[in-house]
């Protein structure tokens, strides 16, 4: 087999190819835009199709669940939490209730330079690292063969993640008895931007403060919660002492839109089924339709799609306040509940443009 794909559009990089091979002919490596993709080494490959069988844009029904969720407003009671989350808090509760039973928590996290990583969680501490937005996609690495072993060891397992990899998890299990322990919980996904751009973009504040990125946070609540204030709160912290905030990353994947990955255009998870048991975002709009409900520190949506999902739900609602709502909220307000995301007509030149004239030069243009 030459190829798992046949056009960018049509491979998420979920890595499921990568990990089911049997012969290990699949390397999972970088393009032009610092997307990872599935190389085939011929040599190695036998022609055996487990690629193509578990491929979440390959098998029909994309591995979804069939039946209507149930939709949730929710809110951390714990003000600190509520400070340290994205949103509402939903990923810790959920998380917690895994963690109260011992078992182990797979979502992604910064390693130590600053590359965004899935990892696994045992304790706390190690959890919480895996709490704020990152927006980039996460380096997926072995995670699906340690989720694996994990569910064969006898633990439950909790993996969060974007849609596409919450499908190529699904895949990659199959439908045997270590289901049974395993609990996958999916984002509402805006889209996928690309890692080379967020390397470029931590070495060009480095070259300007001087110093060694040490810290980052998207949609710090240094801003009050609100969908206006969703491009808004990155602060980075360097080596130096520096503590700064700046937008222009955000610029590029929001405004611009050129830094999305090519499938995000074609993206098989945007409506009510999902791959995964629970679905968690924010809640936008809330205060125009449960004003009671708002707050500054953030305000979740939670989507119940399974009955596993439900049983999870009841085990994290201690920690939470909720509200069962009407399913048509979130729809008006989650635009990736309706539709995927769609890539600007300039795209191909913002590309051309970089490897012309470098990164200073595209993201110089943002502020002329």
């Amino acid at each position: 087999m030459k190829a798992v794909y046949h056009k960018k559009e049509d491979c998420s990089g979920c890595s499921a190819c990568y990990s089911i091979c049997p012969q290990q002919a699949i390397a999972m490596k970088p393009d032009e835009e610092g997307f990872l993709y599935p190389e085939i080494e011929e040599e190695y490959c036998v022609d055996c199709g487990a690629c193509t069988a578990v491929c979440p844009l390959i098998v029909d029904g994309s591995y979804k669940e069939t039946g209507t969720p149930d939709f949730y407003v929710a809110r951390h009671k714990s003000p600190s939490v509520l400070r340290e989350s994205t949103s509402g808090g939903a990923f810790t509760a959920i998380s917690e209730a895994v963690l109260r039973e011992n078992g182990v928590v797979y979502g992604a996290e910064y390693d130590e330079t600053l590359r965004v990583r899935h990892r696994r969680a045992l304790k706390r501490e190690q959890r919480d690292r895996l709490r704020i937005s990152k927006y980039v996609q996460s380096d997926m690495g072995d995670t699906y063969a340690q989720i694996k072993a994990d569910l064969q060891a006898g633990f439950t397992v909790l993996f969060t993640g974007t849609p596409c990899q919450a499908a190529g998890l699904r895949g990659y299990i199959g439908n045997s008895s270590l289901t049974d322990s395993l609990y996958i919980c999916d984002l509402i996904c805006h889209s996928i931007p690309s890692p080379l751009i967020w390397e470029e973009y931590k070495r060009l504040l480095e070259r300007e403060t001087g110093g060694k990125l040490v810290r980052v946070q998207f949609r710090s609540k240094k801003y009050v919660w609100s969908r206006e204030n969703s491009n808004k709160g990155f602060l980075y912290g360097t080596d130096n002492g520096l503590e700064q905030e700046d937008d222009r990353f955000y610029q590029l994947f929001f405004a611009v839109g050129a830094i999305t990955r090519p499938s995000c255009s074609k993206c098989r998870f945007t409506d009510i089924h999902r791959a995964s048991d629970l679905t968690i975002a924010d809640y936008w709009g809330i205060e125009k339709y449960s004003p009671d409900w708002y707050d500054p520190l953030g305000v979740s949506v939670i989507l119940v799609n399974s009955a596993k999902g439900a049983e999870l739900f009841e085990q994290c609602r201690q920690e939470l306040v909720t509200e069962n709502r009407p399913m048509e909220e979130a729809l008006a307000e989650q635009r990736r509940l309706r539709e995927p995301a769609e890539l600007p007509e300039n795209r191909d030149v913002f590309w051309d443009e970089y490897h012309k004239f470098g990164f200073d030069y595209v993201i110089g243009k943002l502020t002329k």
